[in-house]
This record gives C-alpha cells, structure tokens and sequence, in this order.
C-alpha cells in the first residue's frame, strides 16, 4: 500500500474538517487553471510529498474558507503519490462518476481509481 493511500484511508466515513487554500474559483498558482470545486487540506496530516493531505469538498457551489464534512472517497492515483479525499457535506451521496467528473479538471492529469469503504 502506498504511503499516500495508508495515510488516507482512515479518513474514510469520518468526520473531517478541511481548510481551502484553493477555493472554488481561484485558480492554480502555476498551471493556470480554474479549480471547479473547493479544493484543499487536512490541518496536521503530512502526505509524502511534503504537504498537508489534500481534500475536494464536492457538494457545495459557492468558495469556503473551512467546512467539516464526511470523507466518502479517496482518489487513489497511480502514477502520483499524492492520494486526495472526497469530502461532503453530511447525508450527501455521489457516484464515483460524479466524482470523477467533478474532479477532472485536475485528475484528468492523473491515472487513479476511486477507493470506498
């Protein structure tokens, strides 16, 4: 198992609260593009690239700064070792392709597959 997926699987059908320093609608500080969902991290959880453990908070169409809500997902990538979780808010359900097609304005980079409970 990767480090990136052992770090992140114990979120899954947890409570989680997540930080946006890439709200909807900002957009990437190198490549340019637009984040189409709110985009950011788990206060204290160091992945292995250096960096707090990223989160997506589907579910939501306006920018937050911070929410809690339940880690429903991780997307697992393949070729990347920077797994991210799939937060939404509470009594809240999506696809894995609703997910995938949310997420794909930046995983589409990226080889992954969806991981559940």
């Amino acid at each position: 198992m990767s480090k990136s997926l052992e770090l992140a699987r114990p979120f899954l059908g947890k409570y989680v609260t997540v930080i946006f320093d890439r709200p909807l609608g900002s957009k990437h500080p190198k490549w340019n593009f637009l984040y189409e969902v709110n985009y950011g991290y788990v206060p204290n959880t160091l992945a292995p690239d250096g960096a707090e453990l990223n989160a997506y908070f589907l579910g939501v169409n306006e920018p937050l700064k911070e929410v809690m809500g339940i880690c429903i997902a991780i997307i697992h990538r393949l070729d990347d070792d920077d797994d991210k979780l799939v937060v939404v808010p509470e009594n809240t359900e999506l696809s894995d392709e609703a997910i995938v097609e949310a997420t794909y304005f930046q995983e589409h980079f990226f080889k992954s597959v969806i991981i559940r409970l």
